[in-house]
């Protein structure tokens, strides 16, 4: 184990997936954790092993993140206890394939209001006690996907991008307040996320697709160093290349078929 290290680490979706990962590397730094999500038991278990394995403070927060509210009601906790979030991780969302037309309304609304309305406000309200401290660390999970336009991700697609877009201007805007803002882009990872949103896994994706544990690190280390944004993998980098460096038409075409062939 490294040595202990007082500064308070936030993670949301942390019962799973990347999550789950990020909270057992900052662990294995020493740093404090606070893990929220929905699934309590998995939250449990996830805190006392790592309480176990590296010594350091673990709370565990139960919160539904698509309500704003207990957004804030976790934060004014949060303030009560005196922990103050030195790196906070936005890393819940979840996602959905399919055509558009197909899916009911009321589950498109419901991944923006996780993937764009509660990230951007978990990220306000803490990137608001950092600006007062002068320092802290934000990392956006955003994905592969906020790159091109892709068939049956069309939502998606769209949420994600935006969150890559306002990571990019926080990057800058707050620098000056002493607060480092990273965006982190995965490709496709093996992480349950694509069983959960009904994606389809065609054999490209399968030689495409990375595990976690790699993923994260790209992550931290990319938050760490400063950087505007990260896309982990060779694979991926080319493939952010490719879009940048062909019309729409050709990288749609092109991830569409990678994507739902």
């Amino acid at each position: 184990m490294t040595a202990s290290n007082d500064s308070w680490v936030l993670i949301t979706g942390a019962s799973s997936g990347f999550g789950e990962h990020f909270a057992r590397q900052y662990a294995e730094r020493g740093h404090s954790l606070v893990l929220v999500a929905r699934r309590l038991d998995r939250l449990q278990t996830l805190a006392e092993t790592l309480r176990q394995q590296h010594d350091v403070d673990v709370v565990v927060e139960q919160v539904d993140l698509s309500d704003v509210a207990a957004i804030i009601r976790l934060h004014q906790r949060l303030r009560e206890r005196g922990i103050a979030i030195d790196i906070l991780i936005n890393n819940a969302g979840h996602g959905l394939q399919g055509p558009f037309v197909d899916h009911r309304l009321d589950a498109a609304l419901a991944m923006l209001q996780l993937d764009v309305v509660s990230l951007t406000a978990v990220t306000h309200v803490f990137a608001q006690d950092m600006r007062t401290r002068r320092r802290g660390k934000i990392l956006l999970v955003a994905s592969l996907l906020a790159y091109p336009g892709v068939e049956n991700f069309a939502v998606y697609a769209a949420a994600k991008a935006y969150v890559l877009r306002l990571g990019e201007t926080l990057h800058r805007e707050l620098k000056r307040d002493g607060i480092t803002v990273t965006v982190l882009c995965p490709g496709m990872s093996d992480t349950g996320f694509a069983t959960a949103a009904q994606q389809k896994i065609t054999p490209a994706l399968k030689l495409l697709m990375m595990q976690p544990a790699p993923v994260v690190r790209a992550g931290i280390r990319a938050l760490r160093a400063g950087r505007i944004s990260t896309v982990p993998g060779w694979a991926n980098k080319a493939a952010v290349i490719f879009t940048w460096a062909t019309p729409r038409w050709l990288h749609q075409a092109a991830f569409s078929r990678i994507m739902n062939a």
